[in-house]
């Protein structure tokens, strides 16, 4: 049986500043670092004495908001690059309104999971890959109880996933994400998966 808390990290800078988040290495807004600290405590209330191994995304405002979690359940996250969000390529470090109008217009012949927004941005499809791959690895593991904590994009990614494990109609399903948002994934005995919660952001005005 795994449990499995997800994390979409809190407030960044680049909420706030016009622009892009992806691989540009934001740190966390003052606004975001008390929302990590009260999901932290959220947690810690909720999970009690159980012990779990936290993962997160090696940019700062994932590893920032993982750090003050761990913080309170007295672990260390694991930083792991698989973990970041869809990379973007050329925009990294530009402003949103250069991404939008930089963005490549996508061909019919294209199906969305081989898209990409920039020539060399990633794509659904390679995303999908390397977040497989961490699931697969961390599914394998003696660890029952596991945080990860990610970006939006890498989330949604990991939500379908976990529910569907093939992009045949990936164009069909799709989850939405929330910064700050917290998700809860199970699966039992007999392998059947779960998603218990999505996106709950009230962790992050979590008063004791």
């Amino acid at each position: 049986m795994k449990n499995i808390i997800c994390v979409q990290h809190t407030q960044s800078i680049h909420h706030t500043n016009g622009m892009i988040g992806s691989w540009t290495d934001w740190d966390l807004s003052e606004l975001g670092i008390r929302q990590a600290d009260n999901i932290g405590k959220a947690l810690k209330s909720e999970i009690q004495d159980n012990q779990y191994v936290i993962y997160s995304s090696d940019l700062k405002r994932a590893a920032q908001t993982a750090n003050k979690i761990a913080s309170h359940l007295k672990v260390q996250p694991i930083l792991k690059k698989e973990l970041r969000e869809l990379n973007l390529g050329s925009a990294v470090g530009k402003s949103v309104e250069w991404f939008k109008n930089s963005m490549l217009s996508r061909n019919d012949s294209v199906c969305e999971v081989d898209y990409r927004f920039l020539e060399d941005a990633e794509s659904q499809r390679e995303l999908y890959i390397r977040v497989k791959a961490f699931l697969d690895d961390i599914l394998c593991k003696e660890n029952e109880n596991i945080i990860i904590v990610s970006h939006g994009d890498t989330l949604r990614m990991l939500f379908y996933i976990w529910m569907y494990n093939s992009l045949d109609d990936f164009e069909n399903r799709k989850f939405g994400g929330v910064a700050g948002g917290v998700s809860m994934l199970c699966e039992d005995q007999n392998g059947k998966r779960i998603i218990k919660k999505l996106n709950d952001v009230s962790y992050i005005n979590y008063q004791q």
